[in-house]
């Protein structure tokens, strides 16, 4: 990043070189109040000239190969290739084969996941909030990977910062929803107090991820809630920032 404040946090896991990916923290922008300092979602009545200057500050100090596919999100399951996406395409999740076309997803305390292929052909980035989750963003995504020629077996995931299975209070209707397709999703709660659970977004997604075919699953360790000055966090503040997880594909030679 372009100032020395920022931090970007780097998926630990053993991606091809030519696949670059990262997670971006809170400090490091020009956003002030509830959305200092380096928000990247314009759809938050943050300043948009502070948030034009974010994004510039993200391309520049990553030197991003181009502007991120950014998304209008709305916690679905569609996913579309970033190279074709134009401008706020309405999807949760962008895919591409194509060498300098950066995906990118938006959150606050919702569940990004990265998806990369062993050859290095293939990218990916999903936004999973509880009802994309259970709905079947991940899924989704996987099968056109997979239709583009990424089967789930060749794929590794990365699961980015997003609230902690200790902070995320649920009601039953949250817990229903996702029983209702998948009873083994009862692993991912924990009873809290009568009609409210604590839910594990990290194991419902390796758990939805393995029944796609996806059984190289790293990261999950992060609590976005428990972090004020490192995250961003809706559950916590309601008004706030978005930080951004990207992966793209290196203009080099394999």
């Amino acid at each position: 990043m372009a100032r020395t404040d920022a931090e970007l946090i780097r998926p630990d896991w053993p991606a091809p070189a030519r696949v670059q990916a990262g997670a971006t923290t809170r400090p490091g922008g020009v956003s002030t109040g509830p959305y200092g300092s380096l928000n990247l979602g314009d759809h938050v009545n943050d300043d948009p000239a502070a948030v034009r200057r974010n994004r510039e500050l993200l391309r520049t100090g990553l030197a991003l190969p181009g502007e991120p596919a950014w998304l209008q999100q709305v916690h679905g399951t569609a996913a579309v290739d970033a190279a074709f996406a134009g401008d706020r395409v309405t999807a949760d999740a962008a895919w591409t084969s194509r060498l300098g076309v950066v995906c990118a997803v938006l959150t606050a305390d919702c569940l990004p996941v990265l998806f990369c292929n062993r050859a290095g052909t293939h990218v990916a980035a999903a936004h999973a909030g509880w009802r994309g989750l259970s709905a079947g963003v991940l899924e989704s995504t996987v099968a056109w990977l997979s239709a583009d020629g990424a089967p789930p077996a060749s794929l590794l995931a990365w699961l980015g910062p997003a609230i902690g299975p200790a902070s995320y209070e649920v009601g039953d209707d949250v817990r229903d929803a996702f029983l209702r397709t998948d009873p083994a999703a009862a692993v991912a709660f924990q009873a809290k107090r009568p009609g409210h659970w604590l839910l594990d977004l990290y194991a419902a997604a390796r758990l939805r991820l393995q029944r796609a075919g996806v059984t190289a699953v790293f990261g999950g360790d992060f609590c976005t809630l428990a972090e004020p000055g490192r995250f961003f966090s809706h559950r916590r503040d309601g008004l706030t920032g978005r930080q951004a997880t990207l992966i793209w594909l290196e203009k080099v030679p394999l």
